[in-house]
């Protein structure tokens, strides 16, 4: 089991309902869970049904079990699989060191559709979420996932990408057998995905 550089570490994944956060974030505990830490797990949703926000918290330490709910302005990584999602997270839970992670696939949740509020420029709300973490990770998932052929595998790129940042001590052995017992019957393109999520994140430490 791997130091932690602050314990606990505080984890957010956000989106909207139906983008695979729930499995994402499953994923990740899971194989935490069996390198030895110890996980706690929050969840809200505030609209439950397809198309609303989707909030999972994962507080993650060597020593002891978290309150299932980070504290305001505690986040350490934020993985935002939409960018107005990500913005809300940032806004209530960010702090001068926290990592974003963002797939910039923009959806339209049901907060915006019942409320009409339009939806703001995508370049305006990457330079806004820059502009509010101490390092961003822009990770086009849905877009690789489509070249790929496969869009559903667009939350597995992001683990893959969660992974080769560093920023938790996950290990690649547990992801590979995690994936191989969800997804038997297409582990193949799983596994390409999370590599194709690995590439990715190391893309962007080679242009730092």
């Amino acid at each position: 089991m791997k130091a932690l550089q602050k314990d606990p570490i505080n984890l957010i994944v956000i989106g909207v309902g139906g983008q695979g956060n729930v499995v994402t974030s499953s994923i990740i505990c899971e194989a935490l869970l069996r390198d030895g830490y110890i996980i706690t797990f929050g969840q809200s949703y505030p609209a439950q049904q397809r198309g609303g926000s989707v909030i999972n918290y994962i507080r993650i330490s060597r020593e002891y079990q978290a309150s299932p709910i980070i504290p305001r302005g505690r986040a350490d990584v934020i993985v935002g699989m939409e960018p107005v999602e990500a913005l809300r997270m940032l806004r209530e839970y960010g702090n001068p060191d926290v990592h974003t992670m963002v797939n910039p696939r923009s959806i339209h949740s049901m907060d915006i559709a019942l409320t009409k509020t339009g939806y703001p420029s995508l370049d305006e709300l990457m330079e806004t979420i820059e502009a509010l973490s101490a390092k961003t990770w822009v990770i086009k998932a849905t877009e690789i996932a489509r070249e790929m052929g496969t869009p559903i595998v667009a939350n597995v790129i992001l683990v893959g990408a969660l992974f080769g940042t560093g920023l938790l001590p996950l290990g690649r052995d547990r992801i590979e057998s995690i994936l191989e017992e969800r997804f038997p019957a297409a582990l193949d393109t799983n596994l390409k995905a999370f590599d194709k999520g690995v590439e990715e994140a190391g893309l962007i430490k080679s242009r730092e």
